[in-house]
């Protein structure tokens, strides 16, 4: 006979990219894949890109780590999007304008700005390629694929293809396409998320995303990131852009080589649920 156990949650998104996270730092709650595979669905579940498991960190004292499990059920290092989200809870919870979320890639600062948006300091930019990581030594500006790609990692992989006319010629039939065939190229072991970006001025970019584990999604602050890392190197934008996503907008800064590139954009509660898993 199966034994089901209740679950409280919370449904929040970040310009469309949608998350269910799960406190599980007094419990000592955890998820299997197929439970998280489960909840992620969204015909039988509660749907969702992404599942947030809250433990408390076993590494720094009054530090939440944030378990990021994509609807796969395959544990990821970062996400930005759900960064944010997990940061205005903590935030909200201590009354705090500024908390530190634990991640696989490591403690992400995140703050609340006047205007209610949060910023996350994401880390500083892996360019090479040992680091995003890839399969044999290469170029990282230049990737020997393709519609040659930009490979950076901001605690996760990312292949960066830059495109014109996006919206005429990269709907979901060809984001999915070559999405879901640059996933699993020999050349990233690990997989990797996948851009396709569109410069439309020195501090504007419009992106599409394939996610890793997940597919196309609205909007990928980790990518976000990504793109703008690979768009300065590049030469094409200037050190602070707009990147526009299927879900809205992020602002993403990178003031220097050795600095940490810092995204901020807005979260939004969905509601908050219970289900039996």
């Amino acid at each position: 006979m199966q034994v089901f156990m209740s679950i409280n949650f919370k449904k929040m998104h970040g310009l469309g990219n949608d998350f269910v996270i799960i406190d599980g730092r007094e419990n000592g709650l955890t998820l299997t894949p197929d439970q998280v595979r489960f909840i992620a669905d969204r015909k039988r579940g509660v749907g969702c890109d992404l599942v947030v498991l809250l433990k408390y960190s076993k590494n720094w004292t009054e530090t939440t780590f944030a378990h990021l499990i994509n609807a796969d059920g395959s544990e990821i290092e970062a996400c930005g999007n759900a960064t944010r989200c997990i940061a205005d809870i903590l935030m909200t919870e201590a009354k705090t304008d500024n908390v530190v979320v634990e991640t696989l890639y490591g403690g992400l600062n995140c703050f609340r700005e006047q205007d209610g948006q949060i910023r996350v300091e994401m880390g500083k930019p892996q360019l090479g390629w040992q680091d995003i990581p890839l399969s044999k030594e290469n170029d990282t500006l230049h990737l020997p694929l393709e519609g040659d790609p930009v490979a950076v990692s901001m605690g996760n992989p990312h292949c960066i293809f830059f495109v014109d006319n996006i919206m005429d010629k990269w709907g979901d039939n060809q984001v999915e396409k070559v999405g879901q065939t640059i996933e699993v190229d020999p050349l990233f072991p690990n997989k990797t998320n996948v851009e396709f970006v569109e410069v439309l001025a020195p501090d504007h970019l419009r992106m599409r995303v394939w996610e890793r584990g997940v597919g196309i999604t609205e909007a990928c602050g980790s990518g976000a990131c990504a793109s703008a890392v690979a768009a300065i190197r590049r030469g094409l934008t200037g050190r602070k852009v707009r990147v526009t996503l299927d879900g809205g907008d992020l602002i993403i800064d990178w003031p220097h080589d050795d600095a940490p590139v810092s995204m901020t954009g807005p979260v939004a509660y969905v509601f908050d649920g219970e289900i039996q898993v």
